[in-house]
């Protein structure tokens, strides 16, 4: 069962086109910890640098995703077709695994992704095409 949406995913171009719009525009804070502020937490198999927006006093973040330079990732293919926007929905859950397995037996189409070494999932993703248009993530509850 999901306990809450963990976050939301935006693509942004830089982290100063990200703060104009999330900060400046809407008065989300920037976690720094979380984003290990000033250069961004490096998620190597995106080729991205992910920074995190508190959303009020709950839970709930906005990560945003910037390409890397130079990068050809999907998130990197996704901001030059599409622009800076939207990119996914994540649900925490407390066993990624179990939730993800939910999922499938529901008909969603998930997104191959290498597993722990007990074969478990960490962390999945669901196709859009089977999720209502939406890129859906599951994390394990934090």
């Amino acid at each position: 069962m999901f306990t809450r949406i963990d976050h939301i995913g935006v693509v942004a171009a830089s982290i100063e086109e990200a703060r104009a719009a999330l900060g400046d525009g809407l008065g989300l804070v920037i976690n720094e910890p979380r984003s290990k502020w000033p250069t961004g937490s490096y998620f190597a198999p995106e080729q991205t640098f992910n920074y995190f927006f508190k959303v009020g006093d709950g839970e709930t973040e906005v990560e945003v995703l910037i390409p890397a330079p130079g990068a050809t990732s999907g998130v990197a293919r996704y901001l030059a077709k599409r622009g800076p926007g939207l990119h996914h929905l994540c649900y925490a859950c407390e066993d990624v695994n179990d939730e993800a397995e939910r999922l499938l037996a529901n008909g969603l189409q998930e997104i191959a992704l290498p597993r722990a070494d007990d074969g478990r999932r960490t962390v999945a993703f669901f196709r859009p095409q089977s999720v209502g248009g939406i890129l859906t993530e599951l994390v394990r509850l934090r």
